[in-house]
């Protein structure tokens, strides 16, 4: 599993899971086209079959569509038929939606098991997880999440951000949208810039 990039360059990688959402994903794709930055959404199957036109719109902006399974499903118990499953069908949605093939794959929760990983690989994809994760799911105000996402990044660090909610497709992520310009313009001062993970060099 990839964690992080090179620790000795001021790169952030931002990343948003759980999504796409049409109420916050709009707002993010805005701000990330504004400031020029690119992003990875890891995105669950069953939400982008209904929201192709915004997976369309995050690829056509240059940003990278990952898989996040089809049904945000807990993979740690999960068997190595029903983990192929969950990845083929979000593959397929996201081709289908893209005319791309995803090579990026971030479990759910980030739980796995040792059969995850072999078949992640197997379907041709590189497993992501996550360097800071300021639980922006927790709604605790979009200048507290630009705090802690400030505070914490570090040359390579993988940010992990919602832009929907895997358990509760009502679920409120409008904070993240208001603290994404902040924590662009706080990394930026600080002398960062913004990769997307395929530029990680493979181990």
């Amino acid at each position: 599993m990839v964690g992080r990039g090179s620790p000795v360059e001021r790169v952030l990688y931002l990343t948003f899971d759980d999504g796409p959402d049409p109420r916050v994903t709009p707002s993010i794709l805005a701000t990330l086209a504004e400031l020029e930055v690119p992003a990875t959404f890891f995105v669950i199957g069953k939400r982008a079959t209904r929201y192709r036109e915004l997976l369309r719109e995050a690829s056509a902006g240059g940003h990278e569509i990952g898989n996040h399974t089809f049904g945000h499903v807990k993979l740690d118990r999960a068997g190595p038929r029903r983990i192929r499953r969950e990845l083929l069908d979000a593959d397929r949605v996201i081709r289908e939606a893209t005319g791309r093939a995803p090579t990026s794959f971030r479990a759910p929760h980030g739980f796995r098991n040792p059969f995850v990983g072999r078949e992640a690989r197997r379907l041709g994809y590189r497993v992501f997880g996550w360097t800071v994760d300021v639980r922006d799911y927790h709604r605790p105000g979009a200048e507290v999440i630009r705090r802690r996402m400030t505070r914490r990044i570090r040359p390579g660090a993988i940010l992990l951000l919602h832009d929907g909610d895997g358990d509760h497709p009502l679920g409120d992520r409008s904070q993240t949208a208001g603290a994404l310009p902040g924590i662009i313009r706080d990394a930026t001062a600080l002398g960062y810039r913004f990769g997307r993970l395929s530029e990680i060099p493979a181990a």
